[in-house]
């Protein structure tokens, strides 16, 4: 992927509010999260240090920035920012080369969702190194576009990304659905004006006004989604 954001697509499902669907990736559309956990886990024990279970919650769904910089401090590790980000895209790389199991529901509803020609992209705070690399698994052609968390001025939870997002597909924000699994992402795309379909991976989230929330992406395919768009402009 050399361009996240290609020619502007306008079309508008027939029938629906629903303009384009914006789903996040880790614990979203594929079981991820914990990967990332458990590199952190062994890359500070290989500086000596333990990680208190508790902070998983902390460091679950934001920018590497954010969460790499909270361990350090946390820890008081002697190592850089730059140095701990390095380690930890190399230690999931090797992670998802050698299994990336799909989140359940996800390949159907990303088939679906190309069957009916909806606008799809694919939002993630994970560098784009990363994000390639499980596009591979996952199918770029599911996708109109991509955008990495390295490649906006900032990252979740401020809403940039899928604000990208939606100008790249040429869509209305409020006309966006947008599916994510963490807090971090819950924010940032309400904060960008989207309707939010929350699947809580790790930390749970409460439902609230333009957010609905699932047990699992197998409760959610584009009839769900058209709906809770038609609700929302009534």
């Amino acid at each position: 992927m050399t361009s996240t954001v290609p020619a502007p697509v306008t079309r508008t499902a027939e029938g629906s509010a629903l303009q384009a669907v914006l789903l996040d990736m880790d614990g979203t559309l594929v079981d991820t999260e914990g990967f990332w956990w458990d590199v952190e886990v062994e890359i500070f024990a290989g500086l000596g240090h333990a990680l208190d279970d508790s902070w998983r919650h902390v460091v679950v769904g934001g920018p590497m920035s954010r969460s790499a910089g909270f361990l350090i401090e946390a820890t008081g590790a002697d190592v850089t920012l730059a140095e701990l980000s390095v380690l930890l895209n190399q230690g999931f790389e090797e992670r998802i080369g050698q299994a990336l199991p799909l989140m359940p529901g996800a390949a159907r509803l990303l088939a679906e969702l190309a069957e009916y020609e909806i606008p799809t992209a694919l939002v993630s705070a994970s560098h784009r190194r990363i994000i390639d690399r499980v596009l591979t698994s996952l199918g770029p052609q599911h996708f109109a576009l991509t955008v990495a968390g390295d490649e906006v001025p900032r990252t979740k939870p401020y809403p940039d990304p899928y604000l990208t997002a939606a100008a790249g597909l040429g869509v209305d924000p409020a006309r966006c659905a947008v599916v994510e699994d963490t807090a971090t992402g819950v924010a940032a795309a309400e904060a960008a004006g989207c309707h939010v379909v929350a699947v809580p991976s790790v930390a749970t989230i409460a439902p609230a006004h333009r957010r609905t929330v699932v047990g699992s992406l197998e409760e959610v395919d584009l009839t769900f989604l058209r709906g809770l768009m038609t609700d929302a402009v009534r």
